[in-house]
């Protein structure tokens, strides 16, 4: 990124460092790298589409691998 002001840089610099410390604490939790994780999220997507003025949500269908994942996040591992 090209940033010009003290502010931009320090910003930038914010979210990299949150970042950093979401992935970080990802790993820890799961035991899977950051790229393993958004691979298996990947798919896991809701979609909201409004017909008739009325909202329907459609949830994802949830991979064994998804699950999974999402199970060592609720419990530590």
């Amino acid at each position: 990124m090209f940033h010009h002001t003290k502010d931009a840089v320090e910003a930038h610099l914010t979210i990299v460092l949150a970042a950093l410390a979401v992935s970080r604490d990802l790993l820890e939790r799961t035991g899977t790298s950051i790229k393993k994780i958004v691979q298996t999220l990947r798919e896991a997507r809701s979609a909201t589409i409004e017909i008739n003025h009325q909202a329907l949500t459609i949830d994802p269908e949830l991979t064994p691998a998804a699950l999974d994942l999402l199970h060592r996040l609720q419990n530590g591992h």
